[in-house]
């Protein structure tokens, strides 16, 4: 697979590119026009870092809060989108998938069900692209108030990466056959984008749906952490940022934070200082007098050998942000020493 950058606007459409109506038949009505605009995103960096900000999310576990708080204004999405050569693994096929630039930024994936017949009403827009292979980047830019995508969800600065409809086909007797017809639609460039979505087959019914899958570009949440050391130690409280979803014995090793902890001078010495988390020494712990809710619930084998200090947690065992909340906590580093 080449590897391109699209870096110059030679190779590179810019502007907007309309398209309505998408699915309510064969034939397309589209408007084009185009303006003058260079701040086009790059598109490929590398897999790691997706994968990177995808654990994140995952760690953090199932959302406690309404997700679209996180949400960025179309004017940002634009300037952040890009995207990742991703070479065939045991976790992930093969292929180019869309990726926000900044860490302080993640791609939330989201699926709706939307009316077929009248089309989705939706615009969209091509921010990188002209290829001959038809890769690029393209996203909605605007959500028809009369269209049928008003009000299920999707928003502007949106990217299509898939549609899928269900066939019904009777062979003349009574059994019924249901067979589900899908196009991938991310990382295309607007041609592109149009042609997968008008190789779907005609709604057959007033009813007919198709299921939208979006990627969108979403806020980090952070937590403000306030480190406090004994007295005897005479040092001052650290402020540390986290993003939900890292693991605090980690998190605070990276930033340079020394804990209670002999297996951390594997770290200081240039190793992982992984001591494999598995909860059982309790060298890591650390007192948590605010924001305790922030993290993740208690293993019941944390939960037993932490009986008589409810206020401790295992660095190793917690999860900042969990649930995917923003924050404030306050932690008190080598809490033996605070009693």
């Amino acid at each position: 697979m080449k590897l391109y950058i699209f870096a110059s606007i030679a190779i590179v459409i810019v502007g907007t590119r309309t398209a309505n109506a998408f699915l309510s038949s064969p034939s397309l009505k589209t408007t084009s026009s185009r303006n003058n605009n260079n701040n086009m995103p790059v598109l490929f960096a590398t897999a790691t870092q997706q994968q990177q900000q995808n654990s994140y999310y995952s760690a953090a576990g199932a959302p406690k809060v309404d997700m679209d708080i996180y949400n960025i204004p179309l004017t940002q999405s634009i300037n952040e989108w890009s995207a990742v050569v991703q070479a065939e693994s045991s976790m992930q096929e093969e292929g180019i998938f869309l990726k926000a630039k900044s860490k302080e930024l993640f791609v939330d994936t989201l699926q709706y069900t939307i009316k077929r017949e009248g089309g989705l009403g939706l615009l969209l827009t091509e921010i990188a692209g002209g290829r001959d292979d038809g890769v690029g980047i393209t996203i909605i830019e605007e959500v028809l108030e009369d269209g049928n995508s008003a009000g299920v969800g999707i928003i502007p600065g949106d990217s299509l990466v898939s549609l899928s409809v269900t066939k019904t086909t009777n062979d003349g007797t009574m059994e019924v056959n249901e067979e589900r017809i899908g196009v991938s639609t991310e990382c295309l460039g607007y041609d592109s984008t149009i042609d997968a979505i008008t190789s779907l087959p005609p709604p057959t019914s007033d009813e007919e749906t198709v299921t939208v899958t979006v990627k969108r570009i979403r806020k980090q949440p952070k937590i403000n952490i306030t480190l406090q050391y004994p007295k005897y130690m005479e040092e001052e409280d650290v402020s540390l940022e986290l993003f939900a979803g890292e693991n605090l014995r980690r998190a605070m090793l990276t930033r340079g934070i020394k804990l209670n902890d002999k297996l951390a001078e594997r770290f200081d010495s240039g190793g992982t200082g992984d001591c494999g988390s598995d909860g059982t020494c309790a060298t890591c712990v650390v007192g948590v007098t605010r924001g305790k809710e922030l993290l993740s619930p208690m293993s019941r084998q944390e939960e037993q050998i932490l009986s008589s200090k409810p206020r401790w947690r295992m660095a190793c065992k917690a999860v900042v942000g969990y649930g995917m909340q923003e924050g404030d906590m306050t932690l008190q580093v080598s809490p033996r020493q605070w009693e």
